[in-house]
């Protein structure tokens, strides 16, 4: 290989934040860093506590400079705390408090607790205006349905983590909050007006450029009045003409996961990668599923791309170029230690809600209903049972739960339901309804977007199923 062709090839492997499985790094991913790579993703699968992901980092570090990133928005969506629940709320929760001093705090928690395990950048925070309330992907990621509120705590949460040298990833550009498709599936589409667009969906995204964010995340959303039915990740009229030229922005774009469907389906992820390195993107987020000999194939079909024409080296050089000063700026963080505070508990605590009122718990029958986990959150455990030891725990499919049953065992004891986003599911509605009707005395917990609601003696709302929202629930209910 001449140097003309090493260098073209470390260019385009310097566009790639690959995954790996296992919670050490494999001897390909320590090459392909000597030989330029971008750098990584890390997921649940690969974190077993904050020592190990140091250790992890700190290997990925010695084979050259790496941008490590992974999802920490708090609430629903952890990796470093993916076995637990995390000890943060998440967006949700924040929004229904409203205070921008208390989302800046928790998000430099966050951030304190990401440096500490040698984590740069940290994609999010979610800056989705939630205006569908059937969304099935965003849901309590979202700070809310208003975007002066979501711009305002976007804001804030981007001051809190880059106050600690970590990078923010505001998504997902140009607005994921207004679709009832997940793009991890197929391809949303947000239908509006460019006036509706620029005041509802861009607001927060103005407002964290003008914060000084540090990289946005594309997503995998068309939006026809810019796009047409292409997915805003493979579109230069969104990421070049808006992100670029209207919103003025010149940090880092980063693409959602590129091995959702609404990617593969379409075009393959070799072919989608050419594609947003074209539309205007830097850093290629390839997610989970690709593997070693997909990442090869990806650098070889960026390649030839720029060979035969179809992407201008230019455009390589203008990514790591962006991708370089990044590294530079979170090359020198200030000494942070994780920040064990209680900042997490108190904010879920500020958080949420009760209507009505719980009479004293009597041997209580909880039940929790289980609804599918949304690929963005994962098998992340959920539910009250670590605050109620003395309780009989019972975790149901709302369709195969047996109302009767449940209402019998429960008889003479305090009963519980816990539920998350009961708008989106009609059986968890129905077992709900039914448990009520014949229990008027219920509590019901929601630990996803109160939408919905049975009349129940008591309702708690959470805005989230972290694992301080359940805590701050059941000191509520037990208070």
């Amino acid at each position: 290989m001449s140097q003309s062709d090493r260098g073209l090839r470390r260019l385009a492997a310097g566009t790639l934040l690959v995954a790996f499985q296992g919670t050490t790094a494999p001897d390909w991913v320590l090459r392909e860093l000597e030989h330029g790579l971008g750098g990584v993703t890390l997921f649940g699968f690969n974190v077993a506590d904050p020592a190990q992901v140091l250790r992890l980092t700190t290997a990925l570090r010695g084979a050259g400079e790496p941008v490590i990133s992974l999802d920490e928005e708090g609430g629903d969506v952890t990796r470093l705390a993916y076995h637990v629940g995390s000890p943060y709320p998440g967006n949700a929760a924040l929004g229904a408090v409203d205070d921008v001093d208390l989302t800046r705090n928790v998000y430099r928690a966050i951030g304190s607790e990401l440096a500490a395990c040698g984590i740069n950048l940290d994609m999010a925070p979610s800056a989705d205006v939630n205006t569908e309330a059937d969304n099935p992907v965003i849901g309590t990621r979202s700070f809310g349905a208003e975007p002066a509120l979501v711009a305002r705590h976007t804001v804030a949460a981007v001051e809190g983590l880059q106050s600690v040298r970590v990078a923010a990833c505001v998504k997902h550009f140009p607005g994921h909050g207004a679709t009832r498709v997940d793009s991890h599936l197929a391809v949303p589409v947000v239908d509006v007006g460019l006036d509706v667009l620029r005041e509802r969906e861009l607001a927060p995204f103005r407002a964290a450029i003008g914060a000084g964010a540090k990289s946005v995340m594309t997503a995998h959303v068309a939006v026809p009045a810019v796009t047409g039915p292409t997915p805003a990740t493979l579109s230069g009229a969104a990421l070049t003409g808006l992100l670029r030229g209207e919103l003025g922005y010149d940090g880092v774009v980063i693409t959602d996961a590129l091995d959702m469907h609404a990617i593969t389906r379409s075009v393959g992820l070799a072919g989608g990668a050419v594609l947003t390195l074209a539309a205007g993107s830097d850093l290629l987020c390839l997610g989970p599923l690709p593997t070693y000999d997909d990442v090869q194939a990806i650098i070889a079909e960026i390649v030839t791309a720029v060979r035969e024409g179809r992407l201008p080296a230019a455009r390589l050089e203008e990514a790591a170029a962006r991708v370089t000063a990044l590294r530079a700026w979170a090359a020198t963080p200030p000494q942070v230690t994780a920040e064990q505070n209680g900042i997490g508990l108190h904010a879920a605590r500020r958080a949420v809600r009760l209507t009505g009122s719980a009479a004293p718990l009597v041997r209580p029958l909880v039940i929790e209903v289980d609804t599918p986990p949304t690929i963005a959150v994962g098998d992340v455990p959920w539910g009250v049972g670590p605050w109620l030891p003395d309780a009989e725990i019972v975790r149901v499919k709302p369709a195969a739960a047996d109302a009767p049953a449940l209402l019998a065992k429960a008889g003479g004891r305090s009963l519980v339901v816990v539920v998350k986003d009961a708008h989106r599911h009609h059986e968890s509605q129905a077992l709900l309804t039914a448990l009520v009707s014949a229990r008027p005395d219920t509590t019901v917990i929601e630990m996803g977007l109160p939408v919905w609601r049975p009349e129940s003696a008591a309702y708690i709302a959470t805005y989230g199923a972290a694992r301080a929202n359940a805590q701050a629930a059941v000191e509520l209910l037990t208070a």
